[in-house]
């Protein structure tokens, strides 16, 4: 039988690259790496049990019979809108439909009347990463490292939502004098509540589980581009509302 991999010094080193900002080079580092996506899952928990509270998770259909993505955002990452994100080099920020759950979920799966149980939010993530060099952006190193998310900041809620899902918007973000976006953009697979399904199905007890005032981020409406310091991001889903960031 083999033996479980130990991946305490994996762990220790992103958890360092989180203090310090010092990204970890896997390749060549004589530390165990995780090979499967158990234990990817189990180096997420690892290391947002040392960083402390979850603010929500993002969430991605994986290809064909790919299992589906999902990663926790810590809490210490949250930037509240208008507030300011450190930037190490250069900072990701996609536009994404995020929905913030109101109260516990009765089961697995998306519960109905969803209105009851979700509210929406514009969402910039932040995205960045704890690793660098050769095989630093391998599928499964991105998954043990939260799927590369670095935080998120979160709009003010559509209190008046009526439950009617968001596949294609009107969206808009603005990077400083770049127009990352700017008319039609469509969830990925086509369907915000799709997605805030999956997550549902497939979490479980990870991290935590889904708790009451986390918010589940839904994919990007504007691929991934990547800023300096000194940008000014703001973004707008028509129907939705605004959000904002400055790099810094």
């Amino acid at each position: 039988m083999t033996e479980p991999a130990d991946l305490s010094a994996f762990v220790a080193a992103l958890q360092n690259a989180h203090e310090t900002g010092v990204r970890f080079a896997p390749s060549g580092s004589g530390v165990e790496l995780p090979a499967d996506r158990d234990a990817c899952l189990a180096v997420q928990r690892a290391v947002a049990a040392a960083r402390g509270g979850i603010a929500g998770f993002k969430v991605a259909a994986g290809a064909g019979a790919v299992a589906p993505v999902v990663a926790p955002i810590a809490a210490v990452d949250v930037v509240e809108d208008g507030g300011s994100a450190a930037v190490r080099d250069v900072l990701g920020v996609e536009l994404e439909i995020g929905f913030e759950l109101l109260k516990p979920l009765p089961g697995p799966g998306l519960p109905e009347p969803v209105a009851e149980y979700f509210v929406p939010r514009p969402v910039i993530e932040l995205v960045d990463t704890r690793l660098e060099s050769e095989g630093a952006d391998t599928p499964l190193l991105k998954l043990a490292d939260m799927q590369i998310n670095a935080g998120m900041v979160a709009g003010a809620p559509l209190t008046d939502w009526d439950g009617n899902d968001f596949g294609s918007v009107k969206a808009r973000m603005t990077a400083g004098k770049t127009v990352v976006v700017d008319g039609a953009a469509t969830v990925p697979g086509g369907s915000a509540l799709a997605n805030l399904a999956l997550l549902c199905e497939v979490l479980g007890d990870h991290c935590g589980g889904l708790q009451p005032g986390q918010v589940v981020i839904t994919g990007s409406l504007c691929g991934l581009p990547y800023f300096p310091a000194g940008t000014e991001v703001s973004g707008e889903i028509a129907g939705l509302g605004t959000v904002a960031v400055s790099l810094v």
